[in-house]
């Protein structure tokens, strides 16, 4: 069995995107008998806010299903800016790092696995590592130095120069590099990464957990929506990446069809922002988070599921909510160009438009309210892709069959 060291930022219980798929990936290789130690921080997100019971100013030692896990100091704004989010990422890299080395040093890790931040903490634990026998593997949620200035968080060239420099250099030096897309995959031999140090990890989703269901009724009464209701539903962060701009326009537009509900659950960076845009729609409801014991009823509470998605985020993130869209046997109404990552995803289980076409995004839900018959055939396709390509067994299967290989093949530098 293999002793692995996985340094991450976000980690359970935060119950949406990295930090849901780190918790369960690391709960599943501890089942399998491998020893696991988690560098983390308290949790924070979606809602930039240090969760109740926890302290950003200590570190905190817990034990979770056999499991050590290590929160390190970390700070977080209230209102979050593109150099605060940097000032994020090292204030919990720097009280990280020293804990980073103990581990790796005193333990010899077979391999040590790093999640984002990757650009502050790969340096530091690729360094550490050549003292040791340990094995590297960088692990990419998104591209962070490419969606930062494609997104116009930084805009100086000379900077995008130097970082991306960087960036491709810190790639190359991993034995093991992955990413959770194929469009993604291929950004990494544009960046120097030889392709037998590039893995395929996608995001999955527990096919036994989200299900098709008939019975929504009680779960929407909850919320005051009936069965008349065509309920559209947002769930997942919402930050900039995502382009929700476009889900409180289209409300607008629709203002004359109250049958259909415009329904946001989550939190982020630009809630409060989307809270004040909507303030006076009829047809835009905002529900918190739900626990995960309530995900399969909210997923099938929707009669089609929005994924906007903005064009200058396009293959640099793959939307983790997709995987439960799909699973859900719920059509999908998604905003990407055609040659995307996304839309290959969902061209045969829903429809895709034009980011930002306010007036395409109408018209397709329209289509979709009006045409149920076919919105059920997207729904059964979406539920076969999901079992086909993103069932969770079958995705950690094969990634411990790389970890274990990793630990038995020296590479060359490429």
């Amino acid at each position: 069995m293999l002793h692995i060291l996985i340094q991450c930022i976000n980690y359970p219980p935060e119950i949406v995107g990295g930090g849901k798929y780190t918790g369960e990936m690391v709960e599943w290789l501890a089942a399998r008998g491998h020893k696991i130690s988690v560098i983390t921080a308290p949790p924070f997100y979606p809602q930039w806010k240090i969760g109740e019971g926890y302290s950003g100013l200590a570190y905190r030692q817990e034990k979770h299903h056999g499991v050590e896990v290590i929160r390190c100091p970390l700070w977080v704004p209230s209102k979050p800016s593109s150099l605060k989010r940097v000032l994020v990422w090292l204030s919990f890299v720097i009280p990280a790092a020293p804990i980073v080395f103990w581990k790796i040093i005193r333990e010899q890790p077979d391999v040590v696995f790093v999640i984002y931040p990757y650009l502050f903490a790969a340096p530091w634990v690729r360094l550490v590592s050549l003292l040791s026998k340990s094995k590297t593997w960088l692990h990419i949620q998104d591209y962070e130095t490419d969606a930062a200035f494609e997104l116009g968080f930084f805009k100086l060239k000379f900077v995008r120069w130097f970082a991306t420099l960087f960036e491709n250099g810190l790639l190359r030096s991993f034995n093991r590099v992955s990413t959770i897309s194929r469009r993604m995959l291929e950004r990494l031999k544009l960046k120097g990464v030889l392709p037998e140090k590039s893995v395929f990890f996608p995001n999955w989703v527990d096919t036994q957990m989200i299900f098709p269901t008939t019975n929504s009724e009680a779960f929407r009464a909850q919320f005051d929506l009936s069965t008349k209701n065509f309920v559209a539903l947002y769930s997942g962060n919402m930050g900039v990446k995502q382009g929700l701009e476009i889900l409180i326009e289209a409300a607008k537009k629709l203002q004359n069809k109250p049958n259909i509900m415009f329904i946001l659950c989550g939190d982020g960076a630009i809630r409060e922002q989307l809270v004040q845009q909507a303030q006076n729609l009829n047809n835009v409801k905002f529900i918190p988070l739900q626990p995960y014991e309530k995900l399969n009823q909210l997923l099938n509470m929707a009669d089609v599921h929005l994924l906007p998605q903005r064009a200058d985020a396009a293959d640099l993130v793959m939307p983790s909510k997709l995987s439960g869209m799909l699973a859900s046997g719920r059509p999908i109404l998604a905003t990407a160009n055609p040659s995307t990552q996304v839309a290959d995803t969902v061209k045969n289980a829903g429809l895709v438009v034009p980011p930002g076409d306010v007036g395409a995004f109408v018209e397709a839900l329209l289509f979709m309210e009006s045409n149920q018959e076919q919105c059920q055939e997207w729904g059964k396709r979406a539920r076969e892709i999901a079992i086909r390509e993103w069932d969770k067994e079958q995705i950690l299967l094969k990634f411990e069959q790389e970890l274990i290989i990793t630990t038995r093949i020296a590479y060359n530098k490429g």
